[in-house]
């Protein structure tokens, strides 16, 4: 009878694409294979030394082993609203337009799951990091998506943006309550200027509904290219909330720090529906946080001084092995198209033939979305003689499908 038993809200979720290749990689390494692991934006870097210290000198004293804040202790939250200030020139009330999160997923949960009424719609641009659309699936909602364009230098089709979300608000019904823009992008790495936001802003108010923004990977940008903020934009708090998160920036993937920031609204449900679900991050980490965010900031630079590196690296190994791939302006990651003699495979079975084949995984493009096919993500966190390594096994990989066209 138990059989008979259905979780609704599981059955919205389907299978998770990347998890079919982290098996093929657990099997490949329990077999002894030594895999070339590009699939996940895990950082290998250690976390800069004074973030380090301060964490253990805060664990040290014991008053700090009690249940904390679960919006965030009221330093660090100051620290998220002075880095906002310096950053982006905005001005936000520390106490009630920002909010620290476990993380950015954690945030996606709990903030869709505040304000998604049942039968609410999202737009969700495609690809996308599926946090953004399934947390509002997870919460009744339903997620209308649009395909993303950019040129060549990985820059947003900005006019066509606007174009397709446009039609999306004449056709859909009910009239989308949220959108949700996220660059640079994950996973295509695309970026925008800050006139995409003032347009954003402008039409948030026009068709009356809420931005949700994230920039996680705002800090590391390339080739003179600075991400701007929707919070710049006069008016956005309005409309608008923005993440981020300390994971790339400073190497704590697994710290799990993140923070929203903006409409009091949208803050004010998400600092309230964590108060009944969670007691906070461990004092120790949001004092080191606090530290990481009001600190020498030199260490960003230096991540991602490695980061630019090693895409420079990548694309110059990948194009003698016969896959060239032009260098993007932000993330730590390559959004690579398939080579053409492979591109009949998929981004699924490509993916999976090289990790069996080559030892080397990457994330196919359809985990990400119906427009990520022909893509796979490339994670730039092995160093640069794994990736040399890498470069001639995918040479040696793709030899029989040149011969195949030929």
């Amino acid at each position: 009878m138990f059989d008979e038993i259905e979780f609704d809200r599981m059955k919205r979720l389907p299978k998770y694409v990347f998890a079919e290749v982290n098996e093929l990689k657990m099997a490949q390494r329990r077999a002894g294979s030594d895999v070339i692991d590009f699939s996940m934006g895990n950082p290998d870097g250690d976390t800069p030394e004074h973030i380090r210290e301060k964490l253990v000198e805060s664990a040290n004293k014991t008053k700090t082993h009690g249940y904390s804040t679960s919006k965030g202790i009221p330093k660090l939250l100051l620290a998220i609203s002075d880095w906002y200030k310096r950053r982006y020139d905005c001005d936000l009330d520390p106490m009630t337009e920002c909010v620290a999160t476990m993380g950015s997923k954690e945030g996606y949960a709990h903030l869709t799951y505040a304000i998604t009424n049942p039968g609410d719609v999202a737009v969700i641009p495609d690809p996308t990091y599926p946090i953004h659309e399934y947390s509002f699936i997870l919460a009744g909602g339903n997620v209308v998506k649009f395909g993303i364009e950019f040129d060549e230098d990985y820059k947003l089709d900005e006019d066509k943006f606007f174009n397709d979300l446009d039609r999306v608000f004449k056709e859909s019904s009910p009239k989308p309550k949220y959108v949700l823009v996220n660059f640079p992008h994950n996973p295509t790495t695309a970026t925008v200027t800050e006139e995409f936001y003032v347009r954003l802003v402008k039409m948030a108010k026009e068709r009356r509904f809420y931005v949700i923004s994230d920039i996680a990977y705002g800090d590391i940008t390339f080739c003179g290219y600075k991400t701007p903020s929707i919070m710049s934009v006069p008016g956005a708090k309005d409309v608008a909330v923005e993440s981020f998160t300390l994971s790339k920036s400073y190497n704590m993937a697994g710290w799990r720090v993140g923070f929203f920031v903006g409409n009091k609204k949208l803050i004010g449900a998400l600092q309230k529906i964590k108060s009944w679900l969670d007691y906070g991050m461990f004092t120790p980490i949001q004092v080191a946080a606090t530290v990481a965010l009001n600190g020498d900031q030199q260490c960003v630079q230096d991540i991602t001084d490695k980061y630019n590196h090693r895409q420079d690296v990548l694309l110059r190994a990948f194009e003698r092995a016969g896959w060239k791939i032009r260098k993007n302006r932000a993330s730590m990651f390559v959004w690579a198209e398939i080579p053409e003699c492979a591109r009949h495979l998929g981004s699924l079975e490509f993916s999976k033939r090289l990790l069996k084949e080559a030892a080397v995984a990457v994330a196919p493009g359809i985990g990400f979305g119906a427009y990520g096919e022909n893509y796979v993500r490339i994670a730039l966190i092995e160093n640069d003689n794994r990736i040399r390594q890498a470069a001639r096994n995918i040479k040696e990989f793709l030899k029989q499908f040149q011969e195949e066209k030929k």
